[in-house]
């Protein structure tokens, strides 16, 4: 039997559309109350870098994806329990994370950061300087992690909270010295809703770490989908399109 071209061509695309078709969609997990990588608008919609960059991974995988809030502290376990696929909340890809979950290749790098408020004389990020003062981190977060190994162990008091929200409420009124965070959320509050309260002290040396997609250590085929989307829409410029409606230099 003969075809003409056209009506190869309108096969093959009719071919390609049941492909996409029959793809697998995916759920994917964020937080909804970490801006500006990702929060919830008074719509209850997601927003944010983090939710922007799932949904252009998902379309260049031709994948569709429905993207949900998950509180922090029961990401990783949700993921496991496969309530959803994968993960892409600005989570550090931890030694100690690697040991439960399998991550992608970064997509952008971190460093922690610490606020005061206006008043205080605390000038210096030497963790001695946080001897007797009480500084507020996410619990199960770097931040949590740094703040205990670190500053805990200088003779700071760290006080855990379920959100970073909560941490800077309670330093915006007086109960915290100081608060740590990525320093990206914390210039976002700075120049928002905590200007008024307090002050950047400085970045924690040493802190560096990327960020990646978590997905669970047996769906490697997922893993690879997702880098090799990464890759493409940083070459093509849709990244960097992303990146600039958030951000005024790169973060990558």
């Amino acid at each position: 039997m003969r075809f003409s071209l056209n009506s190869t061509l309108i096969m093959a695309g009719a071919l390609a559309l049941s492909g996409l078709a029959q793809a697998t969609p995916l759920t994917i997990a964020t937080e909804g109350a970490y801006p500006p990588f990702n929060y919830v608008d008074s719509q209850n919609q997601l927003h944010g870098f983090d939710v922007d960059i799932a949904n252009a991974l998902c379309k260049e995988m031709a994948v569709q994806c429905t993207l949900v809030a998950q509180d922090w502290d029961g990401m990783i376990p949700a993921l496991l329990a496969k309530r959803y696929d994968a993960i892409v909340a600005s989570m550090v890809a931890t030694e100690e994370r690697k040991k439960k979950v399998a991550f992608t290749n970064r997509y952008y790098t971190t460093q922690l950061a610490i606020a005061v408020a206006k008043g205080s004389t605390l000038e210096s990020m030497a963790p001695e300087s946080f001897k007797g003062l009480v500084v507020g981190a996410q619990v199960a977060s770097t931040q949590a992690t740094y703040a205990e190994d670190v500053l805990g162990k200088a003779g700071g008091t760290v006080k855990l909270y379920p959100t970073q929200d909560d941490a800077n409420m309670d330093l915006a009124n007086g109960r915290l010295d100081a608060v740590i965070n990525d320093k990206f959320p914390m210039l976002e509050w700075l120049g928002k809703t905590g200007e008024a309260c307090c002050k950047w002290l400085g970045e924690a040396a040493g802190t560096e770490d990327p960020v990646a997609i978590a997905v669970r250590q047996d769906d490697n085929a997922l893993r690879e989908k997702l880098n090799a989307a990464l890759a493409s829409i940083i070459e093509n410029g849709t990244y960097g399109e992303i990146e600039k409606k958030y951000f005024s230099k790169s973060i990558y």
